[in-house]
């Protein structure tokens, strides 16, 4: 006999669709939270900018001077590494080509593909001197080419999808703290603390959300934690919609006039006996809201009032480069756009497939 998780497990992964976007969504995490142990540029906020390659096409290879900074920079353990990244220890110069002469190296300073390189000379440690080339020269890779900063645009993506995901997490715990709380209150007492819960509801709900977020930023100020706040508050109002319906639906029920009748305090009932039996609904809604707030972060990042630069976010990328739409360069726009559309439509799948699997009516999640 299969317990109801199981079914309800056994049913999703019927939907290959529903399926495919959950892997989506974990890859998306894995990635995300690796951070800058996989990105090709390490340095905090990924803003190791080298203005001579700025705008250069996928899959560009550079050869780089390497100098060794003056300034002492400590080295960091893994986990601050892969929360905060590492500072650089060189400064890189990209170059055209390059003679060694005792301890002083002479190069070809690239500075642009229509201008003639420029000839430097810069002396180099003895210990750099002692050995091989690898030391001072190396290749850059712009996989996915270099924003308008000379950045890695590989690197700012990954980072931006630990961003994207963050908000959409702290969103939706958000969302459900208060919205499954106050719905659960409106449906449960009734009579005019249901009166009062739905007037504000409804209120909210006629306002647009991203209107709303945009309100509350101004109140709060600009930044991350403010945005979380900020989307969080804006969304409460469908989930506690939806807990209001369905607690008025269940509440009415034989096995919770048992519990009443055994003497058992509203707040045990709520949550041991009513809570439980409308997770299956709830699942559903925090799903699609985590891809609304996704889409919300980014339409904030891309008039300015998200995460400040020089933090990489998806919509701050598109409103950095979206007038290369038109140019020959319209992959800069085009790449974190994309990322959006993958990330928010795999949480679509997903909620698709636990609506089904948790055999819910769609008109249901809309009360």
């Amino acid at each position: 006999m299969l317990t109801p998780t199981q079914r309800t497990w056994k049913a999703f992964k019927r939907n290959k669709f529903a399926v495919a976007g959950l892997l989506f969504i974990i890859f998306s995490v894995v990635v995300a939270v690796l951070g800058y142990l996989i990105m090709p540029d390490a340095t905090p906020l990924a803003n190791n900018q080298t203005i001579q390659l700025s705008i250069k096409k996928p899959g560009t290879k550079f050869m780089m001077l390497r100098l060794k900074k003056t300034e002492r920079i400590d080295t960091v353990n893994l986990f601050t590494k892969m929360l905060y990244g590492q500072p650089d220890f060189y400064r890189e110069i990209p170059i055209t080509g390059y003679k060694l002469t005792g301890n002083t190296i002479s190069v070809d300073e690239y500075i642009g593909d229509e201008d003639k390189p420029e000839k430097k000379s810069y002396t180099l440690p003895a210990d750099v001197i002692a050995q091989s080339p690898s030391a001072y020269i190396t290749y850059r890779t712009f996989l996915l080419g270099s924003d308008v900063y000379g950045r890695d645009m590989l690197s700012r993506l990954i980072l931006g999808a630990r961003i994207s995901l963050s908000v959409g997490l702290m969103a939706v715990i958000i969302s459900l703290l208060i919205g499954v709380t106050l719905g659960a209150i409106a449906g449960y007492f009734g009579g005019w603390i249901d009166a009062s819960l739905s007037w504000l509801m409804n209120i909210l709900w006629a306002l647009p959300s991203l209107l709303l977020v945009i309100a509350i930023s101004f109140a709060l100020g600009k930044g991350l934690w403010q945005i979380f706040i900020a989307v969080g508050i804006s969304m409460w109002v469908e989930v506690a919609r939806l807990v209001r319906g369905q607690v008025l639906s269940i509440k009415q029920t034989e096995y919770i006039e048992a519990a009443r009748s055994l003497g058992y305090n509203n707040l045990r009932i709520i949550r041991r006996h009513i809570l439980p039996n409308i997770a299956g609904p709830i699942l559903v809604m925090a799903s699609s809201n985590f891809a609304a707030a996704i889409l919300l972060e980014a339409g904030l990042s891309f008039l300015g009032f998200g995460a400040q630069p020089p933090m990489p976010t998806w919509g701050s990328m598109i409103k950095e480069h979206y007038g290369y739409i038109i140019m020959d360069s319209a992959y800069l726009s085009i790449t974190p756009g994309l990322a959006i559309m993958l990330i928010v439509y795999a949480f679509n799948l997903v909620t698709v497939g636990l609506r089904d699997a948790f055999d819910i009516k769609s008109a249901s999640t809309r009360i």
